[in-house]
């Protein structure tokens, strides 16, 4: 759903309700799309990740080395760390 700036500035509430249940708010000026307001609860953290680098999809079930499937083979102790910052 797109809204242009001097409507958000109108209806604000009425706009960041919209993002809070979820839609995806394309903000527009002279019909140009130049920022997107999204709920906070709506995002998808791994898809964020996955699009900042720091998290990619696997492209097959992983063995690690004491044979176990599916365990990671490095610790994600590092990646919390850079969220948590």
């Amino acid at each position: 759903m797109e809204v242009a700036v001097s409507a958000l500035r109108a209806e604000l509430k009425q706009w960041i309700e919209a993002a809070r249940s979820g839609q995806d708010v394309v903000i527009t000026e002279r019909g140009i799309p130049v920022a997107r307001l999204t709920g906070i609860e709506s995002a998808d953290l791994l898809q964020r990740l996955e699009r900042d680098g720091l998290l990619s999809a696997p492209s097959a079930e992983r063995v690690a080395s004491d044979g176990e499937r599916g365990r990671a083979t490095r610790p994600v102790s590092g990646l919390v760390r850079r969220l948590r910052r």
